[in-house]
């Protein structure tokens, strides 16, 4: 099994901190699974948030040949909870299909102060066949 990690340069650079953007773990016969660490994004309120998070998440999976709907797992860490239907309603925009599994998680606080949602997913992508 091959475990690559990285930093796209094509898509959003971690800010303050040292970590991998993504784990890519090749699976035999073909195909991988894309772990995407959490993200934040600046904006004045949580949908604006929402969006610039989903909008690096796409970028990251398309630095691999993803997109959003490859994503199988997604957990979601807002700091109201009772702001989910908020975020739903912009999660819905951006994951069109198939919903994947998923757990939503309130926080206290974010790593950054301003940051009132984080999101983390996975992905998987097929092999050639």
């Amino acid at each position: 099994m091959q475990i690559t990690l990285d930093n796209p340069a094509s898509a959003p650079q971690p800010a303050n901190a040292y970590y991998s953007q993504v784990a890519r773990v090749e699976l035999p016969g073909g195909g991988a699974l894309l772990y995407v660490s959490g993200q934040v994004a600046d904006g004045a309120d949580l949908a604006a948030q929402s969006r610039g998070v989903f909008e690096a998440i796409d970028a990251l999976l398309k630095a691999y040949g993803a997109t959003l709907a490859d994503i199988i797992n997604i957990r979601t860490y807002l700091t109201d909870i009772d702001k989910l239907a908020e975020y739903g309603a912009v999660r819905r925009e951006f994951l069109t299909g198939t919903a994947p599994t998923s757990m939503t998680f309130e926080a206290s606080r974010l790593f950054r102060p301003d940051a009132l949602i984080e999101i983390e997913v996975v992905a998987a992508t097929a092999g050639s066949e």
